[in-house]
């Protein structure tokens, strides 16, 4: 019996310790022990004219926070806000997202809102992913793009948002299903460094700058299981289900596939009306908010964009969905790459 219980308890050791070795090998103690996190801090920013008007840029414009924070009118060209909800929150209406996603009410009411956060609870939640009850914030909110927001832009962001007319919108939590709930807290990052504005006369580091905090990347890259597909950059085909139908998102590197054919002029064009020429644009795409990004912001962006490694990969909303081996999405032309 002695002998039989050494061999169970060897057994049993071996089995920890190959589960240890497997975990911290493969998805880490993240999803165990909770995301990593910074302690917030009472800081509040100052609340200056100059700094109101870029939060307002930001919001409204260059981070289209309101894409996800107000309600649309689908029915219409460019998806506008529905009047009064700006900033109230929605539960996202995507389909096939592993649970309840919310983007919550961040106007300052004081019950349904963010009237009782921090400024740096809400700077934690827009760069870090991480909620002012310390929950990991499903990726959906492009924290990870945000994270890139220069210290005084977040600071702007904030300022602005604390102007927001208060909106009283209950909205129900966030609820993800197992287990995605869990590995979603190996992915915010705490920000424990300044984060200095780049240089407008560094053109390219202004030109991603923008970019990044627009959000381009996080739309237009391919992901399947959540991780972004090798070579794909900025190549389109995510399939996005807001609204009345799906739609792809484009090809933005300058491929023929792609935007290659785009001279500033109509690139200005797109996203100042949702059009290409003729071709009508879905308004899943966000122009109703670009539109609003000032001449020298989007010029800078097409630059950016111009200067992308070429990708073909076939994205068309005009043609039936099919399967394409290249980004695994069902995309309109999928079967044509």
């Amino acid at each position: 019996m002695t002998r039989l219980r050494r061999i169970l308890l060897f057994a049993l050791l071996a089995v920890i310790v190959l589960l240890v070795a497997g975990i911290s090998l493969t998805i880490g103690w993240r999803p165990f022990i909770g995301p990593r996190a910074r302690p917030t801090t009472s800081r509040k920013f100052e609340s200056t004219p100059q700094r109101v008007e870029r939060g307002k840029y930001i919001f409204n414009a260059l981070s289209a926070c309101n894409v996800c924070h107000s309600q649309h009118d689908y029915t219409k060209h460019g998806a506008p806000v529905i009047a009064g909800t700006e900033g109230a929150g929605q539960v996202i209406p995507f389909r096939g997202l592993p649970g309840r996603v919310v983007a919550p009410n961040i106007t300052p009411d004081m019950e349904t809102g963010s009237g009782r956060w921090t400024d740096d609870q809400l700077a934690r939640a827009i760069r870090e992913g991480i909620g002012h009850d310390g929950r990991a914030l499903f990726p959906l909110m492009p924290y990870g793009e945000y994270k890139a927001l220069s210290d005084e832009d977040i600071a702007s962001l904030v300022v602005y948002l604390r102007t927001l007319p208060p909106v009283r919108h209950e909205l129900p939590k966030t609820e993800i299903i197992f287990p995605v709930k869990y590995l979603i807290r190996t992915a915010p990052q705490p920000i424990t460094t300044a984060v200095p504005m780049p240089d407008k006369s560094d053109s390219a580091k202004y030109q991603a700058y923008l970019v990044k905090v627009a959000g381009c990347y996080f739309c237009h890259t391919p992901q399947e299981h959540g991780q972004v597909i090798a070579g794909m950059d900025f190549a389109g085909g995510n399939v996005f289900s807001e609204g009345p139908k799906d739609a792809a998102a484009a090809n933005l590197t300058p491929d023929p596939s792609g935007i290659g054919y785009y001279d500033e002029s109509l690139f200005l064009q797109a996203m100042r009306t949702g059009y290409v020429k003729a071709r009508e644009l879905s308004s899943i795409m966000p122009f109703g908010v670009y539109q609003n990004l000032n001449d020298d912001d989007l010029k800078a962006m097409f630059a950016y964009l111009k200067n992308l490694k070429p990708v073909k990969h076939r994205v068309d909303n005009n043609e039936p969905p099919t399967f394409c081996r290249l980004c695994g999405q069902t995309h309109g032309a999928g079967n044509q790459n």
